[in-house]
């Protein structure tokens, strides 16, 4: 893996790998695996058709859940990436996302980041009543995977790196 592939890739960057460890080694045999998480990241972050939801909020959503995960430098990551402003605090899991007319994406993205077995029915009815198309809520849904998957991901790396320096 070369080191501008490191330096480009969110999960190994964060992670502290030292470029010509044994982990950096070791993760260079599924260099295809971090490429690939990489390239999902700027899909589900920065898509083409963005839908209702702006890339800046997509990064303060993505941002809010890295948060309510204690992955500071993630969050302090997608944060870097909101532009506009007035979306900003949609990052910070202790506001509420009302200034934005968000509250009701805010608490189901928060239910899901943090009690995703809890989510039933009733969660979607009321993103579908605020007016979210079912294409939409789609869309929040693969932010949320996408930073679960990327979160455990990232938290193994630097398992790895713990158990051999």
């Amino acid at each position: 893996m070369s080191t501008e592939t490191l330096t480009k890739s969110t999960l190994l960057e964060l992670s502290g790998i030292p470029a010509g460890s044994p982990v950096a080694a070791a993760i260079d045999g599924r260099s295809n695996i971090i490429a690939l998480s990489q390239t999902t990241e700027d899909a589900v972050l920065k898509p083409l058709e963005t839908g209702a939801w702006s890339h800046d909020i997509r990064a303060a959503l993505a941002a809010r859940i890295a948060a309510l995960n204690g992955e500071t430098a993630l969050a302090d990551r997608y944060c870097a990436l909101i532009e506009d402003a007035s979306v900003a605090d949609l990052a910070d899991p202790l506001r509420s996302g009302k200034a934005q007319g968000l509250e009701t994406i805010c608490d189901f993205m928060d239910k899901v980041a943090v009690q995703t077995r809890d989510i039933d029915a009733p969660d979607i009815k009321s993103l579908q009543e605020a007016g979210v198309s079912d294409a939409d809520i789609v869309r929040l849904c693969e932010i949320n995977a996408f930073m679960a998957y990327q979160v455990r991901v990232l938290a193994g790396i630097r398992l790895m790196k713990e158990a051999r320096p």
